[in-house]
């Protein structure tokens, strides 16, 4: 499965935040220039991701981003699920788009299924906290 750019860069966001102090507060433009991502792009994904609870947003003069939970609270499976807007591999997993005639008998949306279940069954397993256990290393690379 191929995660959307959107997700990426959530997660992307939520990595370089964890390896910062948690009262240190963070530019969104020194993430958009880390990363070569634009920054009115990574702007609607901050947003997002402030309404869902994982970045909380200080507005002003010294304001900026830092996680709104701890990296152990924040579970990448969950992430990923609120941030990927469709899981449909193959068109029969659309009900609405199904135009496939093979659907009625088709055992192979059963095994996709059950593979998409496993993969995200793996990354319920992990937690920001799990992906950033090198800190020091992730610091060097994102400076």
């Amino acid at each position: 499965m191929k995660l959307t750019n959107y997700t990426d860069y959530s997660l992307r966001v939520l990595i370089f935040l964890a390896t910062k102090n948690s009262n240190e507060l963070v530019n969104i433009k020194d993430i958009a220039d880390t990363y070569s991502i634009s920054k009115n792009h990574l702007m609607k994904v901050i947003y997002e991701l402030g309404k869902l609870g994982y970045v909380e947003t200080i507005r002003g003069r010294n304001g900026g981003i830092r996680l709104g939970k701890a990296p152990e609270q924040i579970n990448i499976g969950e992430v990923i699920r609120k941030t990927e807007d469709d899981f449909n591999l193959v068109e029969c997993f659309n009900k609405e788009k199904n135009n496939c005639i093979l659907s009625p008998n088709c055992g192979l949306k059963h095994v996709l299924n059950k593979a998409l279940s496993a993969y995200l069954s793996v990354l319920d397993q992990y937690t920001l906290q799990d992906v950033i256990f090198n800190q020091d290393n992730i610091r060097k690379l994102l400076s």
